[in-house]
C-alpha cells in the first residue's frame, strides 16, 4: 500500500482525498495542513500540522513520514488576491514548490501538483497538454513558474490543470462558484454574472480521483483534469438555479471588463481531456451529475 502525503488537506480537494480514501483504505494517508485539522473524522490516517511555508517544518515531517508520494494542493488561489499580494502568492505557488522539489528529490517521492487553466490566455481553448501557456494575471504566472520548476526538476513529477473546482464538505474555508450562486439566488440577491468567459468546472471528486489515480499508475507528466462539460460563467449559474429551481431573473448578465477585478482572466479555456481519459482512466462526472451528487450530499449532512 503507498503511502501518500496531502499538503493542504484542510482544503476542499484536501477534504475529498481524505474522503476517498477513507472510503477505499486503498492508500496509507499522511494528511497535512496548517493548524489544526478540520476533517471530521480523525481515525483511519494520520494528521500532522505542516506550514507550507515553513521550509523546515517540512523537510521535517515528510523525513518523519517517508510518503512514496506528495499530493500538493496548498496554494493561493483568490485571482484578485494574488494580485494585491504578490510577495505571500509567489511564496505559496512558487517557493513551497522548490521546497517540495528538493525533498521529493532527496527522498525519490513522487510529486502530484496542482495546477490551472489560468496559465493561458484564453484566446484558442480547449487546450490540450501541449498548449502554448501565456498568463494573463499574476496567479496563472506563479502556477506556471512552480511548473516549469518542476519539469526543470530530477523529481518524478505530475502536474494536473483544473478549472473552477466545486464541492462540499463539512467545515470550508472559503465558498466555491456553485454553492456562491445557490447561496445567493437562495437569499433572493441579483447577481452579476459574466457570460463571455467559457470554462469546464471541476467536481472536487473527479480531481481527487485523478491525483490518487496518478500515484496508482507511477505517472509522469502533464494531464488535464477538469470537468467535461464547457459553458460560460451565465450558463453554469443558471444551471445552479435551475437544478434547484431559484429564480433566474436574478441572474444578470455582464461582460467581464464591466467588473473591474484587479487581475485579467481568460475569456475560453477548457480542456481537452483524452489523454487523461485514456492513460490514467479519468472519468469525470457531467455537470448535471455533479449537482446532483451535491445536492445529496447536503441533504445528508
Amino acid at each position: 500500500m503507498k503511502r501518500i502525503l496531502v499538503t493542504g488537506s484542510n482544503g476542499l480537494l484536501g477534504q475529498k482525498l481524505t474522503e476517498r480514501v477513507l472510503k477505499f483504505h486503498d492508500f496509507d494517508l499522511i494528511a497535512t495542513s496548517k493548524g489544526t485539522n478540520r476533517y471530521p473524522i480523525t481515525t483511519g490516517y494520520t494528521y500532522a500540522e505542516m506550514d507550507i511555508l515553513d521550509s523546515g517544518s517540512v523537510k521535517e515531517v515528510i523525513e518523519e513520514y517517508k510518503p512514496d508520494a506528495i499530493i500538493h494542493t496548498a496554494a493561493m488561489t483568490n485571482v484578485d488576491t494574488c494580485e494585491e499580494n504578490k510577495a505571500i502568492a509567489f511564496a505559496l505557488n512558487v517557493g513551497a514548490v522548490q521546497t517540495l522539489i528538493s525533498v521529493c528529490e532527496l527522498h525519490n517521492i513522487q510529486l502530484i501538483h496542482l495546477s490551472t487553466d489560468f496559465i493561458f490566455d484564453g484566446a484558442d481553448g480547449p487546450y490540450s497538454e501541449e498548449g502554448i501557456p501565456k498568463p494573463l494575471s499574476y496567479y496563472g504566472e506563479t502556477k506556471l513558474q512552480a511548473e516549469n520548476l518542476l519539469k526543470n526538476s530530477n523529481v518524478h513529477w505530475v502536474i494536473l490543470r483544473t478549472i473552477l473546482v466545486y464541492g462540499i464538505v463539512s467545515d470550508m474555508s472559503r465558498s466555491n462558484i456553485v454553492l456562491w450562486a445557490k447561496n445567493a439566488l437562495e437569499k433572493g440577491a441579483p447577481l452579476n454574472v459574466v457570460n463571455d468567459q467559457w470554462r469546464m468546472p471541476t467536481l472536487a471528486e473527479d480531481l481527487a480521483e485523478i491525483c490518487l489515480l496518478a500515484v496508482q499508475k507511477s505517472a509522469q507528466g502533464i494531464y488535464n483534469a477538469s470537468g467535461k462539460d464547457m459553458m460560460s460563467i451565465s450558463e453554469l449559474v443558471a444551471k445552479v438555479a435551475d437544478y434547484w429551481k431559484l429564480d433566474k431573473s436574478l441572474i444578470n448578465e455582464v461582460s467581464g471588463a464591466t467588473l473591474n477585478q484587479k487581475a485579467r482572466r481568460p475569456a475560453r479555456t477548457g480542456f481537452d481531456l483524452s489523454k487523461s481519459i485514456l492513460h490514467l482512466g479519468y472519468q469525470p462526472h457531467s455537470f448535471q451529475e455533479g449537482l446532483e451528487l451535491l445536492d445529496s450530499q447536503i441533504h445528508s449532512a
